[in-house]
């Protein structure tokens, strides 16, 4: 296909999007690439957490070498465990790829009855992310929207990382009195969190960020998300929005169809960013967020395993099917974490496909 020359900077194509307008060309934005950026950057997976300077440097070169957007995050799907008392490892080895709790802070009732909310200065990777984010904050490049994410996670899932998630689906069956206080301590550490992020970082610049992996159509009924999800995350982004927070960018892992309902009563932002998984079709979340931009989702199975021109096929119908069928407008990501052992000739391929057939005429 014949190459079109740019006329926007990946700043300017989602600046477009966030005003309701189109831009030139779909901007790639890989959701969760920390540990992609590691490992291609020469360093490990486990630095890219762990070395805050390190992670942005490789992270700053993978968005440059890729022609991606780059908004530098330094975040894991674990966080709650090690932050309220547990332990956790770093990954090593051959097949382990992001962090991991190896001990939960709540392991009975009883412990959720004696949970404190831990200072969320100096809780678990806290530290680490004040750290990365204030080095965030040294620059603002041309493929930057926002210079750094203010993470505040999602309340079920903080919830299910302190007491595993089997304990809390369990307790959301058994005792859901201990199921909503533990998600009450999660939602208000939420709270305390995107207050100190404030604090420290301001918000020009700066994207709220949550995310729920715990709470989805494999693990919980769509009755449980709107007792024990729904209004734990409407208070919690009413109340980022409430401090100057113009957008939320939020992360619907995995199995969210039948949840779509209550999601869509959930405010984002005008306009939320909302990054989809590979289980919600592209047409489905645009009829459900048809004023959000909806960022997604490519299954990150197809870009780990399948051949270059695979990927690229599947890169092309969904860029397509996003440019047709999310009138809030549209953003090219893989579904989940971007694999961080996927090969370099398959995201090659991914961000050709972009390239090729994800410009407006």
């Amino acid at each position: 296909m014949a190459e079109k020359k740019a006329r926007m900077t990946d700043r300017q194509r989602v600046e477009a999007l966030l005003m309701h307008k189109k831009p030139d060309r779909v901007p790639i934005w890989p959701f969760a690439y920390m540990g992609f950026a590691g490992v291609y950057s020469g360093t490990s997976i486990a630095d890219a957490y762990n070395k805050p300077r390190t992670a942005y440097e490789g992270q700053k070169k993978t968005c440059q070498d890729f022609g991606w957007v780059f908004t530098p995050m330094l975040s894991y799907a674990a966080y709650g465990g090690w932050e309220f008392g547990g332990d956790m490892k770093w990954p090593e080895g051959e097949f382990a790829q992001a962090p991991t709790v190896t001990r939960h802070p709540v392991e009975v009732p009883e412990d959720v009855l004696k949970l404190k909310k831990p200072d969320v200065a100096t809780a678990g990777i806290n530290p680490l992310v004040t750290e990365f984010s204030k080095i965030c904050q040294e620059e603002w490049l041309d493929n930057e929207p926002f210079n750094v994410l203010a993470l505040c996670y999602g309340p079920f899932n903080t919830a299910g990382n302190i007491a595993g998630p089997a304990n809390l689906c369990k307790w959301v069956i058994k005792k859901p009195e201990i199921a909503h206080r533990l998600v009450r301590l999660a939602t208000d550490h939420m709270k305390d969190l995107i207050d100190y992020w404030k604090s420290i970082l301001g918000v020009k610049g700066v994207l709220a960020f949550s995310g729920e992996a715990i709470a989805t159509g494999q693990l919980i009924s769509a009755d449980q998300f709107e007792k024990f999800v729904l209004p734990y995350f409407i208070e919690a982004h009413s109340y980022i929005l409430s401090l100057g927070f113009k957008n939320i960018y939020c992360h619907l892992c995995g199995e969210q169809n039948a949840n779509l309902v209550h999601w869509a009563k959930i405010p984002f932002g005008k306009p939320g960013i909302i990054s989809i998984g590979h289980e919600v079709k592209l047409e489905t979340a645009g009829k459900y967020f048809p004023n959000d931009i909806i960022m997604g989702n490519l299954e990150p199975a197809i870009i780990q395993t399948n051949t270059p021109d695979e990927v690229y096929e599947a890169t092309k119908k969904n860029v397509l099917d996003g440019k047709a069928k999310c009138p809030g407008g549209y953003v090219f990501s893989p579904g989940c974490e971007l694999p961080p052992m996927a090969p370099v000739e398959n995201i090659k391929a991914m961000s050709k496909a972009v390239e090729d057939y994800g410009w407006f005429d």
